[in-house]
């Protein structure tokens, strides 16, 4: 078998095996598809975009999708809570640009600091908002409006729309997308931090 199709075996038997460890955290049992990477990715501006940060990158497939798009000068930070996705993702990433954090969401704020940054220009998950206790997932969605540039954009992925109303309280504006070659069909969601007048205190 070709090295290439070795590696990928590895990936979704990595991934299919923290989905059975961990079904809440991961919501799919394999990894997102090149369509769903690809419609979540067709909102960015990849010549402004000087920070990105990834909420669940589990084995990295949209955060290869990201460091081949993005800027030279450009940083993304990887956020995620598994460590045997965060061992394989320091093991697998060699890019400068790239910076993984073993770390919740919620304290995105927290880690962007540490690295001196001090607003990211789109925030990119794909973490299974409906699963997560209410706490958390309104802690997640507050952080990540406030480490928003004024023109930021938070994207992400969800397998069913119970995540909607959440985003309208904190965001100005949320647009959504459909993807149906995935493994699970997702809805997509872009949502625009729309200036510091945005509902952002909840």
């Amino acid at each position: 078998m070709p090295n290439n199709a070795v590696r990928r075996a590895e990936e979704v038997l990595l991934f299919a095996r923290n989905f059975v460890r961990h079904p809440r955290m991961l919501g799919s049992i394999i990894p997102s598809s090149r369509f769903l990477v690809k419609g979540l990715l067709e909102p960015v501006d990849w010549n402004r975009a000087r920070v990105v940060v990834e909420y669940g990158p589990g084995i990295g497939n949209i955060t290869a999708e990201i460091l081949r798009r993005m800027r030279p000068d450009a940083t993304l930070v990887a956020i995620e809570t598994n460590e045997d996705f965060v061992r394989f993702l320091r093991s697998t990433f060699r890019d400068p640009r790239l910076h993984v954090a073993h770390d919740s969401a919620a304290n995105t704020d927290q880690i962007l600091r540490q690295l001196g940054i001090e607003k990211a220009d789109y925030v990119i998950s794909g973490v299974p908002f409906s699963t997560m206790p209410r706490d958390v997932r309104e802690r997640i969605l507050r952080t990540t409006r406030s480490v928003l540039a004024p023109d930021g954009r938070f994207l992400l992925y969800q397998f069913s729309s119970r995540v909607l109303p959440d985003l309208k309280r904190f965001f100005r504006t949320v647009e959504r997308g459909f993807e149906p070659l995935n493994i699970l069909p997702a809805q997509l969601f872009f949502c625009g931090a729309g200036g510091e007048n945005a509902q952002a205190t909840h």
